[in-house]
């Protein structure tokens, strides 16, 4: 039976970077997942990921998003893989109809208030300079109101997944790939996690499972989380020139509810088709049985209701579409705190659906309390005793 200081259990975006940072400072650590990562299987994939450094679902999120950006530059140096692109980000909305977004009331009000709490750089556009600067967006009228952060951006998720793990398994770290975990056991001074190819020992277990952190764990944190069916798509471009290369990420809220509001991002190199997504909070879904088809009335719904009128130059026609899940909290913020009931195991999940833009900097915040290394971004926002 291999013995090891720590397991992480589910290499997709916090797994990765906490395998990764963990065998950067000597831990003998393994990583186990069910499939071979990065995948699309789960809820670390669809090619971008939106990264922001004002974060308005909360301060405590802003340490960590800037670390990991710092990180993401870190990985490009040592791997020469691209994976981050400071395009900017522009938040667009309406000064008449409140805005919300995971959980946050006034989301963009909040963005805003963080950027100047924290110094980051950005500044807000009214009406007539939004349409000077960004004239690919309609439909907000005269009470138009934008916000743009320069030094935000997207990550390629996949690139940054497997950058960690190649790191990591360079570093030490031993990869247990299409190995599914039957069950983690407390063991007096340590963990075994059973898998479906034996068991395996450790001191410590850190679980990031994402969408199957629930059913792995059972009761009380089952009870605390949500899988969510989200769909992306990728709509093609009739006018390519409204979307030039360095065109911002961006965020489109017009309504008074989560669901109403999108996301997306300007072509990438080589491709003629913006990709575009919403959220939904109210439909739940079994981990092992996700419905990864996307209809054609679902393609409507999305054009209808986020794209004629708001999108310039970008017909209805798909040319390509996936499914990610989120597993959602309910109070839409991260779980990251010891298991209440299985000792020496951690808990690293839910990340709500806004999780990859912290995730380098996660992993790299739990290597360091493992090592009791100074300085480490305080993870205590995000613990278990704010649902008791």
């Amino acid at each position: 039976m291999q013995h090891y200081d720590v397991i992480v259990i589910g290499l997709g975006a916090m797994g990765a970077a906490t395998l990764y940072q963990l065998a950067k400072r000597g831990v003998r650590v393994a990583g186990v997942d069910r499939h071979a990562p990065p995948h699309d299987l789960g809820s670390s994939h669809g090619d971008t990921r939106i990264t922001r450094q004002a974060v308005g679902e909360g301060a405590a999120y802003v340490p960590l998003a800037l670390n990991a950006q710092r990180i993401w530059r870190e990985l490009e140096a040592q791997s020469g893989e691209a994976l981050f692109e400071a395009c900017g980000m522009l938040m667009l909305s309406s000064s008449d109809t409140p805005t919300r977004g995971h959980g946050t009331a006034d989301f963009a009000g909040e963005t805003a208030a963080l950027a100047e709490r924290f110094g980051i750089e950005h500044s807000l556009l009214d009406a007539t300079q939004l349409r000077t600067r960004f004239p690919q967006f309609d439909g907000y009228g005269e009470n138009a109101v934008g916000y743009f952060e320069p030094g935000a951006g997207y990550v390629r998720p996949e690139r940054a997944i497997d950058v960690q793990l190649k790191l990591a398994e360079q570093l030490g770290a031993t990869l247990y790939n299409n190995t599914p975990v039957t069950a983690i056991e407390s063991l007096g001074q340590g963990v075994r996690v059973q898998t479906s190819s034996g068991a395996l020992t450790a001191d410590k277990a850190i679980v990031c499972a994402g969408m199957w952190t629930g059913r792995l764990l059972g009761a009380p944190v089952e009870s605390l989380l949500k899988v969510c069916r989200q769909q992306l798509f990728w709509f093609e471009l009739d006018e390519p020139e409204r979307f030039a290369a360095d065109s911002p990420v961006y965020i489109l809220l017009h309504g008074a509810a989560d669901t109403d509001s999108c996301y997306g991002f300007a072509p990438l190199p080589g491709e003629n088709a913006i990709k575009i997504a919403t959220e939904q909070y109210l439909e739940g879904c079994d981990p092992d049985a996700v419905d990864r088809s996307v209809s054609q009335a679902d393609i409507d719904a999305m054009y209808d209701a986020h794209v004629a009128g708001r999108l310039l130059g970008v017909s209805r026609r798909v040319l390509k579409s996936k499914v990610c899940t989120y597993t959602i909290t309910p109070d839409f913020n991260f779980i990251i705190d010891a298991h209440p009931q299985m000792a020496n195991v951690t808990l690293v999940s839910a990340c709500s659906g806004h999780g990859f833009k912290h995730s380098a900097g996660i992993g790299e915040a739990l290597a360091m309390h493992h090592c009791n290394e100074p300085g480490a971004v305080d993870l205590s926002p995000f613990s278990l005793a704010r649902f008791r």
